[in-house]
């Protein structure tokens, strides 16, 4: 089978990889958009997790190829090859309606149950769960695994272990060994990091059908520049020194796409008046804990339920009405004036929305003195010798540094035309300020 993409053109599709596609369970994702709310915004932005994780299963084999293409006559490698397909084509099955909008109703963790062995140590089952639980579920125990028997009788591929690499952790080492040396990290770091597939795919494809320029970046010269780096026989994911410049690119297209597209006030506060919505309409949409009845919540059922709610805050998501946006703060003196607009509203009992932006260009930047569990290395190759030279990525690039500190946005809306003369006057002093 093939597909034409509008983004990578033809993308061939095996008929094991057919019947996981075709199963319920990824073919929710058609119905699921990539960007939420910001169709509103941006009116091209429809596309979907459906198309979006086709893409990144895409790139997957495409960099396995550049990393391992000279192991592939080992059945071995064809089988991690195909591991690391299926782990970045379903990573993102579990997501919710409207993409990570829903995330707050769904269900205490404890509520999937979810097989003991794909949980953290001393994991917290009151917590909430996100997204990739359900993901875990759905690979690991659901009706879902019966896509994969003909995958895993020609392939030997094992479903659990493409669960591990989207988890990030496995206690079966010897399923990702090859002549000695462990791929688990590396390939890892291809379903998550800080250059992973995901990434790859989604900042070309929502640029793209944003009618926006920001996310673009030399994928080709990217992947044609990977390396795998094998530190005491563990492979982890580099990139070759040349290529540096372009994984600057790469970071800053997804800081640019962040400030300029995904924090969007208005689809932003459509999700904050979503998160109203779900506070204030006693419990009218909740995500059942129930794996095989999450395969009938998409965009549409959500949006089913909002048209026919009579709360405000659902209605005004319907009709995209949003209240206005009073202050917007870029820097501290400015976030000292929102702060002073802010109190006064709460003291008066006015409804408002406040959106702040504490995002960091890359998650290297952080204070935290915990470093990366798998981090991505920069190799140089010198003429004459056949040692790679190996250093950290945060020790190759300046723009850990440039970019150290969060570029914070704070955005005050509020619907004036309810307010009395002389709280609107109040207002208006404090935001003129």
């Amino acid at each position: 089978m093939e597909i034409r993409d509008p983004v990578h053109g033809s993308i061939h599709i095996s008929d094991e990889e057919g019947e996981i596609i075709r199963a319920d369970f990824f073919q929710r994702l058609r119905s699921i958009k990539q960007l939420g709310f910001s169709e509103y915004v941006f009116p091209g932005a429809t596309h979907t997790r459906f198309i979006h994780s086709i893409g990144v299963m895409h790139i997957a084999g495409k960099a396995f190829d550049k990393l391992l293409g000279h192991k592939l006559f080992n059945k071995d490698a064809q089988r991690l090859r195909q591991t690391l397909k299926l782990a970045c084509l379903l990573h993102d099955i579990g997501h919710a309606p409207l993409s990570h909008s829903t995330e707050t109703v769904m269900p205490a963790l404890k509520d999937l149950e979810i097989p003991k062995r794909f949980l953290a140590p001393n994991e917290d089952m009151n917590r909430q769960a996100t997204h990739e639980d359900y993901t875990i579920k759905a690979i690991a125990d659901s009706s879902f695994s019966l896509s994969f028997r003909s995958i895993e009788a020609k392939q030997s591929v094992d479903r659990k272990m493409v669960a591990d690499l989207i988890v990030g952790r496995t206690d079966s080492p010897d399923y990702f060994t090859l002549e000695g040396v462990n791929y688990f990290p590396i390939l890892s770091q291809l379903v998550s990091s800080e250059m992973d597939c995901d990434r790859m795919d989604y900042l070309l494809r929502d640029s793209y059908f944003c009618g926006v320029s920001y996310g673009q970046y030399d994928l080709d010269w990217l992947i044609d520049n990977l390396e795998a780096c094998i530190v005491n026989d563990t492979a982890y994911l580099g990139i070759n020194e040349r290529a540096v410049v372009t994984f600057d690119d790469f970071l800053l297209s997804r800081y640019h796409m962040f400030i300029m597209v995904y924090f969007h006030y208005r689809s932003v506060c459509l999700e904050q008046l979503l998160f109203k919505y779900f506070a204030s309409s006693h419990g009218e949409y909740r995500i059942p804990a129930d794996i095989e009845e999450y395969i009938h919540h998409d965009d549409h059922y959500l949006m089913k339920i909002l048209r026919a709610s009579p709360n405000n805050y659902a209605q005004r998501i319907v009709k995209n009405q949003i209240p206005q946006k009073i202050y917007e703060s870029f820097n501290e003196k400015q976030l000292k004036q929102l702060n002073k607009a802010q109190k006064f509203l709460e003291e008066h009992n006015i409804d408002f929305i406040r959106c702040s932006s504490a995002s960091r260009l890359s998650k290297y930047y952080t204070e935290s003195e915990t470093p990366e569990e798998f981090s991505m290395k920069v190799v140089r190759k010198t003429f004459g010798r056949k040692e790679k030279d190996i250093k950290d990525i945060n020790k190759a690039t300046d723009l850990f540094n440039k970019f150290s500190k969060s570029h914070a946005i704070s955005r005050l809306h509020c619907d004036m035309d309810n307010l009395t003369p002389e709280q609107k006057s109040e207002v208006l002093k404090l935001v003129e300020k």
